[in-house]
């Protein structure tokens, strides 16, 4: 069988999606990174025991590099503050921008402790990142809430990098009129807004009607920066890929951007060939890692041997830093430079990196 896989390889080989780009990156940004908390030292997040007793809950906290008795022993923070030191200790990511996330609101405008799976309050992630300058502020703002555009303008006023939604775990339609004054708002603030699209299999259900990238349309024509998470991957409306649905709305929005998060995930793999090969995409795509997924058995160099030669998936394997392994990985896979790039561009001040500086 070995011989067999051997003489496969030498056959279908084809190396990397795309040429390799050696070109320096100035800074590099993952825009897309969690954190998570059971509501130890006072954070104000939880989880149901739904997905606190679930295999997805041990594999999060192993990711993260922490255990359970650590977090009710020394509080949540611990999370943020293991994202920090995996941040600062990179050879090749500068910044992370860490998100928080939003509950089920009800239709009396308010938190939905029963029917929301996941809750990490802006105000945790705010206080956790203001303490480490490589790490920066990813609010969550469900636009049910009675006061949703105070938050955001709230939310801005904190510095926070951008918006993040989970539409169908969060439990809203994106494309609902309702929320015109949060997008003309969001338009207005110039903050973005990260966007999962694309089938959700994370956490423990959810509403994936929800999650289809044409009801970002209303968001666009308002004038939001939209940013596609994980550029629909695997999902499907209407009996169309949702990678395709996106590819189709590139031409028309040119406020419209996707990240590459998760795209090196094995139940993803085909994604980022296409993405990369694809005109549509080609000044769209932005760097996230989807951290702390990227320190999971979901992702590994090894599921790319007819892209990568039998040492080098070795050497990414060995590679320490889960953001380091997950950075060389994209590159050799040929994701260029300006997709380093982007994110810092079009998130990011030039007063945000005076941490780099010698």
């Amino acid at each position: 069988m070995g011989l067999g896989l051997i003489v496969f390889r030498l056959l279908y080989f084809s190396g990397p999606f795309a040429s390799p780009d050696p070109e320096a990156v100035a800074a590099v940004v993952d825009m897309h990174c969690h954190t998570a908390g059971i509501g130890a030292g006072g954070s104000g997040c939880f989880a149901t025991e739904e997905l606190t007793s679930s295999y997805k809950f041990r594999y999060y906290l192993e990711g993260f590099g922490v255990k359970l008795s650590e977090l009710e022993a020394q509080g949540d923070a611990l999370i943020v503050r293991r994202i920090a030191e995996g941040v600062r200790t990179s050879r090749e990511v500068d910044a992370a921008i860490v998100l928080a996330m939003d509950g089920v609101i009800d239709d009396q405008g308010q938190l939905d402790r029963a029917a929301t799976q996941i809750y990490v309050p802006n105000r945790f992630v705010r206080q956790e990142t203001e303490k480490h300058p490589e790490l920066f502020y990813g609010a969550s703002v469900n636009p049910k809430r009675t006061n949703a555009v105070e938050l955001l303008e709230r939310a801005h006023a904190d510095g926070a990098k951008l918006i993040k939604w989970l539409p169908a775990v969060q439990q809203f339609d994106p494309g609902d009129r309702s929320w015109l004054p949060f997008y003309r708002k969001l338009a207005e603030l110039d903050l973005p807004l990260l966007v999962h699209v694309g089938k959700e299999r994370a956490l423990a259900h959810a509403r994936d009607e929800f999650s289809d990238p044409k009801k970002l349309a209303l968001a666009l024509e308002t004038g939001v920066t939209v940013i596609a998470a994980h550029l629909g991957s695997t999902g499907s409306h209407e009996n169309q890929r949702d990678f395709d649905r996106l590819k189709d709305m590139m031409e028309r929005y040119p406020n419209l951007y996707g990240d590459i998060s998760s795209l090196t995930q094995v139940n993803k793999l085909g994604y980022l060939k296409e993405a990369l090969t694809h005109e549509g995409f080609r000044d769209r795509l932005l760097y996230g890692s989807d951290f702390p997924l990227i320190n999971t058995p979901l992702v590994s160099p090894w599921f790319f041997p007819l892209n990568l030669e039998w040492h080098r998936m070795k050497e990414i394997g060995e590679l320490e830093n889960p953001w380091d392994r997950d950075f060389v990985l994209k590159r050799d896979l040929g994701v260029p430079s300006e997709v380093f790039d982007r994110p810092g561009q079009l998130l990011m001040q030039p007063e945000d990196f005076a941490f780099l500086e010698p």
